[in-house]
């Protein structure tokens, strides 16, 4: 754990982590009981906190670790003294991403789509959603499939609306809507990959800007632990 992590973990339940929904979630999936997944939340509000952070954008499943990690700035502040903000959360319009197999998106899931993949991968991905058996002639339900739920990030409310109907319509086939999906995805991420090609081509400039950025975030950081020591009654490692 980080030095942060530490001092926090000092203020933190054993109760507030076993209520962790992301843990709880991993070990019904089969995965270990570690330690480290364990206390990921304690890890997680040390980074938030580090930096003495007010508002974090989030999606709708990390909010309990906002709301974890806003107890434990809270118990650390009447504990020792007022030295981290309570940090609150912003949910944007679309908040939770579903990935191909309709579970939450993540990597550990294997359900992604990646957002600079294009060509075959990117077609072979889309086309691969999970979808129900209906056939072409059924009508569906937009609000039950992923496929839509992913073009409902991209599209506007007309577009949405219109889509909507044809699902409940019947005649058209998710092969279809997963073509919608795909030219909505190319022309969202089109030009981002487009950057990203030419930054590939200067890794000199990309260097300098992550090298300022980690200046400035590693003062940031040593100033926030400066005070966390010194109200916890730890000596500074610039002290004698």
């Amino acid at each position: 754990m980080s030095p942060n992590a530490n001092a926090l973990s000092t203020v933190t339940n054993m109760g507030l982590l076993e209520r962790a929904v992301s843990y709880k979630e991993k070990i019904d999936k089969g995965i270990e009981a570690s330690v480290g997944l364990f206390t990921y939340p304690v890890l997680m509000a040390s980074d938030i906190l580090i930096y003495r952070s007010n508002l974090v954008p989030v999606g709708k499943d990390q909010v309990q670790h906002i709301e974890m990690t806003q107890d434990m700035a809270g118990k650390f502040n009447r504990a020792y003294q007022e030295i981290f903000p309570i940090p609150n959360y912003r949910l944007d319009k679309e908040s939770k991403v579903p990935g191909i197999d309709g579970q939450k998106m993540s990597k550990s899931y294997g359900n992604t789509i990646e957002i600079f993949a294009e060509g075959k991968p990117l077609r072979k991905t889309v086309m691969g959603i999970v979808t129900d058996s209906s056939t072409v002639a059924d009508p569906k339900d937009p609000e039950k499939c992923n496929v839509f739920a992913l073009y409902s990030l991209f599209a506007t409310e007309e577009e949405k609306a219109a889509l909507a109907a044809r699902y409940r319509a019947g005649g058209m086939g998710y092969g279809e809507a997963k073509q919608a999906l795909l030219a909505k995805i190319d022309a969202y991420f089109g030009p981002a990959r487009e950057r990203r090609k030419q930054l590939a081509q200067d890794p000199t400039t990309v260097e300098d800007v992550r090298r300022r950025g980690a200046q400035k975030a590693r003062a940031e950081a040593q100033q926030t632990m400066a005070l966390v020591r010194e109200a916890v009654g730890m000596r500074s490692r610039s002290a004698g």
